[in-house]
C-alpha cells in the first residue's frame, strides 16, 4: 500500500523496524523542504510575509493533531518526543501533585521512558512504583490492574500498545476505570497512534504522548495532549524566550497561556509542518485501514512460519502489527545481522523494555514491526530467509 510514496523503498530493502521509526513519504520531506526553500522565519516573531506564513502554517498543526485524536486543540503542546512528553507530565505535573507514599501502577513491558523518569521521580519524593503482573501471554489485564489499586495508588501510566509484545491494552476501559477511582490516567501512544483509531476525548486519558518520527513524520518532535485544567496547573520545564508575557527586574514574571507556556525558545518549525503533513497524510489514508492491512500481514506471516521448526514465537496472539520471536538456539543480534544479509531490516535486543526479561524469562528478541507500506512480497522474503537459517553462522561468522 503506497510503497510508490517512500524514497527509501526505491531501495532494495524490506523495512520491517517500523516500532523503532517508519519512513518518510515525499510529501513529508517536500512539505519540510518548502519551510525551508520559501518561507524559513522564527515563529510568533515576525511581522513579515514569510514570517505570518510560518505562524499559520505552525499553528495550524494543533488543529490537525486534534482532529486526527479528537481532542481540544488549545492543549496540543509540541515536544522533541514521547519521551519529553512523559518526562513533562512527571516533573512538570506530577512533581508537583504527587507526595511521598503515593502509588503509581507501571508494568513491566513497559518503555524505558514510561519507567525511568518514574524511578528518578521516586528518588526525588518518595512515591511508590508498583508493578501490575502481567497475563501468561504477557498482556495487561483492567482485572490485575484493580487487584493492584490500593487506596494510594494515584496514578496509572501504561502503553496503549507495548513495543515488544505488541499487545493493545483496553484503555477505554482503564480510562473509565481510572475516572471512577479518580486516578490520573497517562498513555505513552508511541506505538498506538500511528498505527490505529485514538480518541482522545472519549477514553478518559488525562494526558497522551506520542512521537512524531513512527508516524510517517520527522524525527526531533511529538505531542503531549492533556486535559485543559492540568495543563494549567502544570509546570514548564524550560523557560526562555516566547513563552512568557513578561518579567521584570524585581523577579515578577507572567507566563503565557497554555499550550505556549511549554515551547520556550525556537521550536522544531520544519518538524512541526511535517508532522502536520504526515498527519494529513495518514488520514487520507485511514486509520483503519492502516490496523487492517498490518493485520492481514502479521497473520499471514504467522501463517508461513508456523512450520519452520526451530522458530520460537513470544505473541503471536497479540492485536497488532509487531511480532518478537527467536531462532532456537542463536542469540537475536546474530538473527539480525543475518537477516541484513538478505537486506531486511529488523530490531534485535531489549527494545529499552529492559524489565519484561523479568516476565519473559529472555532478555533479547528479535522484533518484526509492519507498516502500511509492507507488503506480502515483504513476508515472503523474511520467511525464506528464516527456511534458510540453517545456514546462520556461515553468513554471520
Amino acid at each position: 500500500m503506497n510503497q510508490e510514496d517512500f524514497p527509501m523503498l526505491e531501495k532494495d530493502i524490506v523495512y520491517f523496524d517500523n516500532g523503532a521509526t517508519t519512513l518518510k513519504p515525499k510529501c513529508v520531506i517536500d512539505k519540510m523542504n518548502e519551510y525551508y526553500y520559501n518561507h524559513t522565519s522564527n515563529i510568533h516573531r515576525g511581522d513579515y510575509d514569510a514570517a505570518i506564513q510560518t505562524n499559520q502554517e505552525y499553528d495550524h498543526v494543533r488543529e490537525i493533531v486534534g482532529e486526527f485524536i479528537n481532542c481540544d486543540p488549545n492543549t496540543v503542546i509540541f515536544t522533541s518526543g514521547a519521551t519529553m512528553s512523559i518526562n513533562l507530565v512527571v516533573f512538570g505535573y506530577m512533581r508537583s501533585h504527587l507526595k511521598k507514599g503515593d502509588e503509581v501502577l507501571l508494568n513491566k513491558a513497559e518503555h524505558a521512558s514510561n519507567i525511568l523518569p518514574w524511578i528518578r521521580l521516586a528518588e526525588e519524593i518518595g512515591i511508590v512504583l508498583k508493578y501490575v503482573p502481567l497475563n501468561d501471554d504477557y498482556s495487561l489485564s483492567l482485572d490485575n490492574i484493580k487487584k493492584n489499586v490500593t487506596p494510594n495508588t494515584k496514578v496509572i501510566s501504561l502503553a496503549h500498545v507495548t513495543n515488544v509484545i505488541g499487545d493493545v491494552r483496553d484503555i477505554e476501559s482503564i480510562g473509565r476505570f481510572c475516572h471512577e477511582k479518580h486516578l490520573l490516567f497517562h498513555v505513552d501512544g508511541a506505538q498506538s497512534v500511528p498505527h490505529m483509531k485514538v480518541d482522545f476525548n472519549n477514553s478518559y486519558i488525562d494526558f497522551l504522548s506520542f512521537s512524531g518520527h513512527k508516524m510517517c513524520g520527522p524525527t526531533g518532535v511529538g505531542v503531549l495532549v492533556g486535559k485543559k485544567e492540568y495543563l494549567e496547573e502544570m509546570n514548564p520545564l524550560c523557560y526562555g524566550g516566547g513563552m512568557n508575557s513578561f518579567f521584570e527586574e524585581d523577579n515578577s514574571y507572567e507566563l503565557k497561556e497554555v499550550p505556549t507556556k511549554f515551547e520556550a525558545g525556537t521550536p522544531p518549525i520544519a518538524e512541526v509542518i511535517g508532522l502536520g503533513e504526515a498527519i494529513t497524510y495518514l488520514m487520507k489514508i485511514g486509520m483503519d485501514r492502516i490496523q487492517k492491512h498490518e493485520m492481514m500481514l502479521k497473520n499471514y506471516l504467522l501463517e508461513q512460519i508456523k512450520d519452520i521448526s526451530n522458530i520460537i514465537l513470544y505473541n503471536k496472539n497479540s492485536n497488532s502489527g509487531i511480532l518478537s520471536f527467536n531462532i532456537d538456539g542463536v542469540f537475536a543480534q546474530d538473527t539480525s545481522i543475518y537477516l541484513n544479509h538478505y537486506h531486511i531490516c529488523v530490531r534485535a535486543g531489549n527494545h529499552c523494555a529492559k524489565m519484561l526479561k523479568d516476565e519473559m524469562n529472555i532478555k533479547n528478541t528479535v522484533r518484526v514491526s509492519m507498516y502500511f507500506y509492507n507488503t506480502k512480497d515483504d513476508v515472503d522474503k523474511l520467511v525464506s530467509a528464516l527456511k534458510n537459517s540453517k545456514d546462520i553462522f556461515k553468513i554471520v561468522v
